[in-house]
C-alpha cells in the first residue's frame, strides 16, 4: 500500500549567508595599501572599521576616511579570491557615506534651481515654449476697428501674452505677498489704498484688484499694491491733533503776606546822641 502524499508545501528555507572566507577576510593589509593608493594621500585613510562578506569568496573591508569635510564616509575595499586560490585580488575601491555622512543636496538642472531674484545683468532664461503662463497673442483679422482696439488698446500685438493660469499666479502672489493687506503696515495703516489718490490703477482683469503706487514718501513707491494694502503716506488721512504741551489755564500765585514797616525820617542836622550812651532812667 502506497503512503498517502504529504497536504500542503515543505517550508521555505532562508538562504545562507556566505561562509566566512579565512584568506580574504585576514587580508586586511592588501585592502589597506590598495585604498592608501588610491587616496590623494596615506594619511587619507584611517583605522580598519571591519569587513563584511558579500558573497561566496567576495568581502568588503571598510576603513575610516580622515579627510576633511568627509565626516562619516568610509573608504571601502572589495577584495576577491578564485577557488582554491591563496592570494586576495583586489576588485575595486570606492570611497562611499555612512549613515550620519554629509552629502551635497540632491543635484538639480539649473532651470529648477533658479529662484525668483537670482536673475543678475547680463542673466539670460532659457526659452520656455510651453509655458503654461502665456497663450499665443493676437493675429490680425483684417477688421480695421478690431485689430486697432486689440492691438492699440489692448496690448495684445505680441507673440504671446498672459494667460489665465500666469494672470491668477501673479495676483495669489502679490496678493499674499509684502504689498497685500496682510502686512504690518497695511493693518495699521488708517485707509486702504483703494482710495488713495496716489494709486493707478492695472488694466484688464488685474486692475480689479491691483493698482501701482505713485507717492515717493511711501515705502511701495513704483510697486503693485492690493486695493486693501495700506501705509501711513495715504493722501487723505493725517495725523491726529497733540494737544498742546502748555498748561490749559495760567498758573495761581499765592497771595503774599505782607508786614507793613513805618520808616522814620530823621534830619541830616539833627545831632545824634553817642551809641554808647545809656537811656535816660524813668522819672
Amino acid at each position: 500500500m502506497s503512503a498517502a502524499p504529504a497536504t500542503g508545501s515543505a517550508p521555505r528555507t532562508r538562504a545562507s549567508r556566505p561562509k566566512p572566507d579565512a584568506v580574504l577576510m585576514g587580508a586586511v593589509e592588501v585592502a589597506l595599501h590598495a585604498a592608501q593608493e588610491t587616496a590623494e594621500h596615506p594619511s587619507d585613510v584611517g583605522e580598519h572599521l571591519g569587513a563584511t562578506m558579500d558573497a561566496d569568496r567576495l568581502v568588503s573591508h571598510s576603513f575610516a576616511c580622515t579627510m576633511r569635510g568627509y565626516r562619516g564616509w568610509h573608504w571601502t575595499v572589495t577584495l576577491a579570491r578564485a577557488p582554491r586560490a591563496k592570494n586576495a585580488t583586489v576588485c575595486e575601491v570606492e570611497l562611499l557615506p555612512g549613515d550620519d555622512a554629509i552629502l551635497a543636496p540632491e543635484w538639480l538642472p539649473w532651470s529648477e534651481r533658479l529662484r525668483p531674484g537670482d536673475i543678475g545683468p547680463g542673466d539670460v532664461l532659457p526659452f520656455q515654449p510651453d509655458d503654461p503662463r502665456l497663450e499665443p497673442g493676437y493675429t490680425p483679422t483684417g477688421d480695421e476697428e478690431e485689430d486697432r482696439v486689440a492691438i492699440e488698446e489692448l496690448a495684445l500685438a505680441r507673440v504671446r501674452v498672459l494667460s489665465p493660469e500666469g494672470r491668477n499666479e501673479a495676483a495669489q502672489r502679490w496678493y499674499e505677498g509684502s504689498h497685500g493687506p496682510t502686512t504690518p503696515g497695511a493693518i495699521q495703516s488708517a485707509a486702504g489704498c483703494g482710495t488713495c489718490g496716489f494709486l493707478v490703477p492695472l488694466q484688464g482683469a488685474l486692475g480689479q484688484v491691483f493698482g501701482v503706487c505713485v507717492n515717493e514718501w511711501s515705502p511701495d513707491d513704483g510697486k503693485v499694491v492690493s486695493y486693501d494694502h495700506g501705509c501711513g503716506a495715504h493722501s487723505e488721512t493725517d495725523v491726529p491733533a497733540h494737544p498742546t504741551d502748555w498748561p490749559d489755564s495760567a498758573p495761581v500765585i499765592n497771595e503774599m503776606q505782607l508786614e507793613i514797616v513805618e520808616q522814620v525820617v530823621v534830619p541830616a542836622d539833627a545831632e545824634q546822641a553817642p551809641a554808647e550812651q545809656a537811656p535816660a532812667a524813668e522819672q
